[in-house]
């Protein structure tokens, strides 16, 4: 399974499980997370119960409960370990996708979003194109995409990633196969001919500040400050319509 820290670690309780996790530095095995349903395909820490068979990415273990995510601005969501519903999965917001696992979720409106879908960086490079795409939390009414990678008639209700300049579309789960909790990789910088260049300078200089964050946590607030300059993107296009 792998090495635990053990004297050196005395584990870390978590409110989805009633006994200690302890942290699994070196998993020389596949351990599916309990909390995002995705294994440990990085070779990174888990914090888990052997006793129990549970498991967490680091990353997930320390994921916030509270999170103010820029696709639901009207109340924040909150982490559950179950889906309140009594069929005890629910479909994603974000995806489509139904998920069994950890969900951020909004009760008042019933907003579901996966773990992983939260954590979905608001700009990103794909090899198929050759702009950055940016995050849309939904399509503008009277519109509808086809993913230019796999070529499937995408759900207006969902998330997706655009160029705008190019008319380039993209599933979630087309751009990113397996987004990391908390994790926002620094993104190479491509310069779009069809983007504005007042906003540009404003985002980049955006993006240096976000690209020299190191902490976990600190990379979550990144996370928003992302989707914060994607919206404004979004109004800006709009405006020019």
């Amino acid at each position: 399974m792998g090495r635990l820290n053990g004297g050196t670690n005395a584990g870390k309780q978590h409110f989805s499980h009633d006994h200690i996790l302890k942290l699994i530095a070196n998993p020389t095995e596949t351990l599916t997370c309990n909390a995002c349903e995705q294994p440990n395909n990085t070779n990174k820490p888990f914090y888990g119960c052997n006793t129990c068979q549970y498991f967490l990415h680091e990353n997930c273990f320390n994921a916030p409960r509270i999170l103010n995510h820029s696709s639901h601005p009207s109340h924040p969501l909150t982490l559950h370990q179950i889906p309140s519903y009594t069929s005890g999965s629910y479909f994603c917001n974000a995806c489509g996708s139904v998920g069994n696992g950890f969900c951020y979720n909004c009760a008042d409106c019933d907003f579901d979003i996966h773990l992983q879908c939260a954590s979905c960086p608001s700009s990103i490079l794909v090899d198929k194109h050759t702009h950055q795409l940016e995050i849309q939390y939904g399509y503008p009414k009277d519109s509808e995409y086809v993913c230019d990678i796999c070529s499937v008639m995408m759900n207006n209700d969902n998330w997706f990633y655009y160029c705008g300049g190019c008319d380039f579309a993209s599933h979630l789960n087309c751009a990113i196969i397996s987004p990391e909790v908390g994790v926002f990789p620094k993104q190479l910088q491509r310069p779009n001919p069809n983007s504005n260049p007042s906003r540009n300078s404003h985002a980049n200089a955006a993006v240096e500040m976000i690209n020299s964050v190191n902490d976990d946590h600190d990379r979550l607030i990144a996370a928003q400050i992302r989707a914060q300059i994607a919206a404004r993107g979004r109004r800006a296009a709009l405006d020019l319509i």
